[in-house]
């Protein structure tokens, strides 16, 4: 990622370009809800609990499905059993979730139609979690069991971009994660990167980086003010 003055013009530009969008697309955890100190207790603890290296089990599990996450940090381990006992350990910290200043009132403005989740997280806990924490659940979630591949895999934003009935190329993704970025610039959409769990160096080529999501939330709207359907034609946004 560029900066100083060159990194306010790229963002600049592509808020500008982004007057042609017409879905975005949101990672949940570390983007709508604040969960990121929560999923770090649990990995940690679980990890100690098996003998592994809490922090770098931590490190693995950044923007990944929980099945990739265990097949990557403890292969030879029933992922069954260990998908239990994270579940459980999960369970006690659910009710501490709350939604980031600026989630719901931002949901709320997009059109219905226009806008998606695509998580890591698996379907049922998803839409929980975004029910409990207030904010609006969309028809489109695309979910963990819902592809063959995580992130940094771009399958997630294609999946919900055919789902909307949107050209990729044309979405708006947010994400929080360096690999929620390089699947949404993979899969050909613009990318905002929201700097709530990484530091905006880590979050590598996004085009533009804001430090909390109320910050993105104008640049997001923004985006939205001129698009139109999925086609292409005159006028159709192209990305920076």
């Amino acid at each position: 990622m560029s900066s100083g003055a060159d990194d306010l013009m790229r963002g600049r530009r592509v808020a500008d370009d982004g007057a042609m969008a017409a879905a975005v697309l949101f990672d949940v955890d570390g983007v709508l809800i604040d969960t990121a100190d929560a999923h770090g207790r649990v990995w940690r603890a679980w990890a100690r609990a098996r003998g592994l290296d809490p922090e770098a089990v931590w490190l693995a599990t950044q923007g990944r499905r929980r099945a990739d996450i265990l097949r990557l940090v403890a292969p030879g381990r029933d992922p069954v059993e260990e998908h239990r006992a994270l579940d459980r350990l999960m369970a006690a910290e659910e009710p501490g979730f709350r939604a980031f200043p600026g989630a719901a009132g931002l949901l709320r403005a997009l059109p219905a139609g226009r806008w998606a989740v695509v998580t890591s997280s698996r379907a049922e806990p998803t839409a929980a979690r975004l029910a409990r924490t207030g904010l609006v659940v969309p028809e489109v979630r695309v979910c963990a069991e819902d592809v063959s591949e995580g992130k940094p895999s771009p399958e997630g934003y294609l999946t919900a971009a055919a789902r909307l009935g949107v050209d990729p190329a044309r979405c708006l993704v947010v994400e929080d994660a360096p690999a929620g970025v390089a699947a949404g610039l993979a899969a050909g959409c613009v990318v905002y990167a929201v700097a709530s769990t990484h530091r905006a160096e880590e979050l590598g080529d996004a085009h533009a980086c804001f430090g909390s999501l109320e910050e993105a939330a104008g640049a997001v709207l923004g985006a939205m003010a001129g698009g139109g359907g999925g086609g292409g034609g005159e006028g159709a946004w192209t990305g920076a």
